[in-house]
């Protein structure tokens, strides 16, 4: 059989994933990027002679990368340097701080001292989500290309752990009295752009998730995850083309036949997997009027994450902060309905410092370190003038750092410096409304609701990245370029190994 020709549009953590698979189970496979280099959001920044991730800056569920590269018979080892960081994070409240540790006999000493009564019902949070988790885990790496395929049985064995009665943080009430600590189970909710009052109790497993199996660091940064994957697609046969941006999809009637380059060039191809951003993708990457379930007006009344402002500062000097730290504003829940309800900017806001060369020396020249700083802001639902607000953000932030963090000297050690704003993410990396964690996580956009992996409007089409199922995060990420591999194999009668069928019992222990 002639090997079937795959082009992929993007080269973000998702589309990487399908491309790797499906090149070592014998496709022709090409990938698209319109940027210089692979990664997508997930790419390096490079400032003199700093290095930055643009976004993601850890890896959570590393088994999940781990099988990733299991499906092309390697080892993530072989490729990467990734350590584990302890402990995972520190909070900083206005008057008291706290310190996230996935060995449990260190969180309860950590408890014990901070929050005196609490720890006694940690193992109570672990134990049941912990079940949640074991129970709606299969439902992430099933494709749901049918509503038929929401009455699966495992999926309805799953629905009574979805509480579908309470938020994350009413979750976390049942647990921990104190509202601190209550906090400090529920800013993963973050990670998908919710507010913790709004978001779903189900990804209650997220904080679950962190303490069960850790968090990671790559040495080199995030990014070097997209770089060993593209080395993988070329081991394999594959061929990634930079700065070649995509400028439509090619159709013949409802089916995609190739892809049309900027430039004018015409690439035929027998299936197109789209790794863009799905509302971007959907509103500029087809022919004019075909697609009508997902059109600009009715993408606009969907629910989106928040947007985020990003710092990336090189700095002449090396600061005594862990590698992750989260400052909460003091205000905490009025800062968060300013950004999710009133959609407006809070000069009491919370921010986020990573010091990553405190693990990675690799970042920043001898004696010097990067500052990643991350804002949680509205997207651009919000209407905010970004070419006025960016600078006043800036300095507001620039001074909670020097008073909160307690870096006074930080301005006259910053050497390099770039900012992203929801402006950025928008225009620049084609991000709809700037919502950087992409269509919101509220049920009605969760499993079949979710745009499908296999697109139902085009055929030979197929979904990867946070837009689609199974949404926003590394791991799901990864999992929505192995489901969309696994369809297109199934389609030509290749064979491969379900994962639905793994034998997870040894991870669940």
């Amino acid at each position: 059989m002639t090997k079937k020709k795959i082009v992929i549009i993007g080269a973000g953590p998702g589309g990487l994933t399908a491309g790797m698979i499906l090149a070592h189970r014998g496709f022709d496979v090409h990938i698209y990027e319109k940027a210089a280099v692979v990664g997508g959001r997930n790419a390096a920044i490079k400032l003199g002679d700093y290095t930055f991730d643009t976004g993601p800056t850890f890896l959570m569920m590393k088994f999940i990368l781990d099988e990733m590269f299991e499906e092309t018979g390697r080892k993530s080892s072989d490729y990467l340097d990734i350590k584990q960081i302890e402990p995972m994070y520190r909070l900083i409240f206005d008057k008291m701080e706290f310190s996230h540790r996935s060995n449990m006999a260190d969180m309860v000493k950590e408890m014990d001292a901070k929050f005196p009564g609490e720890s006694k019902n940690l193992s109570w949070f672990m134990k049941e989500e912990g079940e949640r988790f074991e129970k709606m885990f299969p439902c992430l790496q099933k494709d749901y290309s049918s509503f038929k395929d929401m009455f699966w049985p495992t999926f309805l064995k799953a629905i009574p752990f979805l509480a579908l009665d309470r938020s994350l943080y009413n979750n976390l009430a049942r647990y921990f009295k104190n509202e601190f600590l209550r906090l400090s189970f529920t800013f993963q909710a973050k990670y998908l752009g919710m507010s913790a009052w709004e978001c779903p109790a189900a990804f209650t497993i997220i904080p679950y998730i962190e303490h069960k199996w850790g968090i990671h660091h790559p040495i080199g940064g995030v990014n070097r995850i997209s770089h060993a994957m593209a080395d993988v697609i070329k081991e394999e046969g594959g061929k990634i083309n930079l700065n070649t941006p995509v400028k439509q999809i090619l159709t013949v009637g409802k089916k995609a036949v190739g892809v049309e380059l900027e430039n004018g060039e015409k690439i035929m191809a027998d299936e197109v997997v789209i790794n863009a951003d799905f509302s971007y993708a959907t509103t500029h990457l087809f022919e004019k009027g075909l697609i009508k379930k997902y059109t600009k007006p009715k993408l606009l009344k969907r629910k989106y994450s928040c947007s985020i402002m990003t710092m990336y500062l090189g700095v002449k000097k090396q600061y005594d902060l862990p590698h992750h730290n989260v400052f909460f504003a003091k205000d905490y829940k009025a800062n968060v309905k300013n950004i999710f309800n009133n959609l407006k900017l809070s000069q009491d806001t919370s921010f986020y410092i990573q010091n990553a060369s405190l693990t990675d020396p690799t970042l920043a020249p001898k004696g010097k370190s990067t500052l990643y700083v991350l804002i949680p802001v509205p997207n651009k639902n919000g209407k905010i003038d970004w070419k006025v607000e960016k600078d006043k953000v800036r300095e507001n932030v620039l001074n909670l750092m020097e008073t909160r963090a307690g870096l006074k000297d930080l301005r006259q050690n910053i050497e390099v410096e770039k900012i992203y704003t929801p402006d950025t993410w928008d225009e620049e990396l084609n991000v709809f409304l700037g919502a950087t964690f992409n269509l919101g996580h509220n049920l009605p956009q969760m499993l079949y609701f979710r745009p499908r992996n296999q697109f139902e409007e085009v055929d030979n089409v197929y979904l990867t990245g946070g837009g689609t199922h199974p949404g926003s995060g590394l791991p799901t990420i990864y999992e929505s370029g192995r489901i969309s591999a696994n369809l297109i194999c199934k389609k030509y009668g290749v064979s491969y190994k379900d994962p639905l069928k793994t034998d997870r019992t040894e991870l669940f222990k």
